[in-house]
């Protein structure tokens, strides 16, 4: 499924248990070595398991003990149909990888939409008392009353508490987060890949590293996302650039995305367990588990393998989610960037969208409401919908009532007078200077030649923000509450150290001290923005429909977090 180039890739999925003719083998010459994904039966001895995929003629590589997931590697061409017949196997599938979020500037899915703006140069203006330089330019902060004057005051965070950033890696010495950065606890679950299947490049060569490794330290974000959203929920107030939701609290890095942006099943399923073992308080997931967007149990659209593909995805991520939950993990996920209620009836055109194989390529097919997107739709998670600068929801934010637990600033730059981008409305947050100068952003003195990249220094030191939009930066914002609610409401934590709060304890606070926010009027809303392409302005629209009451709807959940009303009771 993965070119030899990349067979270092730790990527995983599996296939529930059905009628072994069912699920059909994958073509496999004679003596080829393969990996599969088995999930182990629910209430079996791991002496049982590991005896059934020993007689399904494999060998097991690497297990997850917690969930009862193993990677599992054989020259046995029926080993899928074997596996299926173990009474102590739930079912097995080859390794695939699992979501996307693009390494380039404009993204999908529960990525990033990075637009830029052309109203001019930003500025930040003379910070008030109390302030980080850059504070004015957080629109987003001043949303939820996470200011100076607000919730900083009354609650900061408390070091104690950690936060678990599980996406494409944190640049823990960025100047603007170092200090919050716990490295003896942070992780990377991942292992680059050079290429998929069809030879279209990943996360390109090893060599090309900077580290000349496809294994890259617990410390590094070689993409951008990650640090952008560790940002937003912790960086310090340290009179350089800008604050985040909880300034105080402490950032773990639980690597699970690739440097491209992709998101596998196995180190999700690994970051969610290590979190629950190691006295994580919360952890932000601003991606989707794929290769597929929803997830059917039985679209006819979809071959029997994928079926049984989609199906695992649900159960193998459901249990860690699980496992995660009843150990006091608090999870927090962003709603998704596809601009459709996630209630009703979708078209999906974008998976599956990693080739495992070769010619494997998305198609078209009608999702019903019951697929589901994982984790953002995984029970005992919080999903977040993203506004703009006027508390509208932003235009790209997916919604739907039921499914939108609370909303947050996730920025928009079409939420403008007429319609066309402006840096400004973006979130800001901190950018990995290495990135920046990569991709040309930097003038030869290091200051920024974009107005989508600002520089603040103090006392010689320099750090760089940059402004991106999406339900990814959405997610964190509601995080960051979640760890000001357990620093002031928390228990020590005899297990682990630290503080601890029921999570459920955690999302009742979070949701009932939001600010209840009405649907729009009417109810049904056409979006206008317009993208600059081939030097004309292109008009874009989308209508969407909210649905609910004031305090509970489709845009905004139980309504938009309050950083300050969460901690001041």
């Amino acid at each position: 499924m993965i070119t030899a180039a990349a067979a270092c890739a730790i990527v995983t999925t599996t296939a529930l248990a059905l009628p072994a003719a069912a699920v059909p083998d994958r073509p496999q010459e004679p003596g080829t070595s393969s990996e599969y994904v088995v999930l182990y039966k629910e209430g079996v001895s791991l002496d049982q398991a590991r005896a059934a995929v020993k007689a399904a003629g494999g060998t097991i590589v690497r297990e997850n003990t917690d969930v009862g997931v193993a990677t599992v590697r054989t020259t046995n061409a029926r080993f899928t149909t074997q596996a299926a017949r173990q009474g102590a196997l739930a079912g097995a599938a080859s390794n695939r990888v699992i979501g996307k979020a693009p390494k380039t500037p404009a993204a999908s899915g529960k990525g990033v939409e990075r637009e830029a703006g052309t109203q001019g140069p930003v500025r930040a203006g003379k910070p008030g008392k109390g302030d980080e330089p850059l504070a004015d330019l957080q629109w987003d902060m001043k949303q939820i009353n996470a200011t100076a004057g607000g919730s900083y005051r009354a609650e900061p965070g408390d070091r104690r508490v950690r936060v678990g950033v599980m996406d494409t890696g944190v640049d823990g010495d960025h100047p603007d987060i170092k200090a919050n950065f716990d490295r003896r606890l942070s992780r990377n679950f991942t292992v680059d890949i050079p290429a998929d299947a069809n030879g279209d490049e990943v996360d390109g060569p090893c060599e090309d590293e900077p580290d000349k490794s496809c294994n890259d330290p617990n410390d590094v974000d070689e993409n951008e996302h990650g640090t952008h959203v560790a940002s937003t929920i912790a960086s310090p107030r340290n009179g350089l650039g800008m604050a985040g939701v909880a300034p105080n609290v402490s950032i773990v890095n639980l690597r699970v995305g690739q440097d491209s942006g992709y998101f596998f099943l196995q180190p999700t399923v690994d970051g969610l367990t290590y979190a629950a073992r190691n006295g994580i308080d919360v952890v932000n997931m601003s991606y989707y588990i794929d290769p597929w967007l929803w997830n059917c149990a039985a679209n006819p659209a979809d071959s029997p393998e994928d079926q049984a593909e989609q199906r695992t995805i649900i159960q193998a991520a459901q249990r860690a989610l699980d496992f995660a939950h009843k150990r006091g993990v608090t999870l927090v996920a962003a709603a998704g960037n596809e601009l459709v209620d996630y209630t009703k009836t979708n078209t999906d055109a974008t998976s599956p969208d990693f080739a495992s194989e070769p010619g494997e390529a998305p198609y078209e097919r009608t999702v019903a409401p019951n697929c589901v997107s994982m984790p953002s739709e995984g029970e005992n998670v919080i999903p977040v919908s993203s506004t703009g600068i006027s508390t509208r929801k932003a235009y790209y934010s997916s919604h739907g009532n039921g499914y939108i637990a609370v909303a947050a600033p996730g920025g928009d730059k079409y939420d403008t007078a007429d319609g066309k981008p402006d840096d400004r409305r973006g979130i800001w947050a901190a950018y990995p200077e290495s990135i920046a100068r990569e991709r040309g952003e930097l003038n030869p003195d290091g200051t920024p030649n974009t107005t989508r990249v600002l520089r603040d220094c103090k006392d010689g030191t320099c750090a760089y923000y940059q402004s991106i939009q999406g339900t990814s930066m959405a997610s964190p914002h509601a995080a960051g509450v979640a760890a000001l609610i357990v620093s002031r409401y928390g228990r020590p934590d005899r297990a682990n150290g630290g503080l601890t709060l029921p999570p459920a304890t955690v999302e009742r606070i979070l949701r009932g001290t939001a600010t209840a926010t009405a649907c729009p009027s009417p109810a049904t809303v056409e979006y206008v923005w317009y993208r600059l392409q081939n030097g004309q302005w292109v008009k874009n629209t989308s209508t969407q429909t909210c649905e609910g009451s004031k305090q509970r709807n489709g845009f905004y959940g139980e309504g938009i977090i309050d950083a300050l009303n969460a901690v001041k009771r």
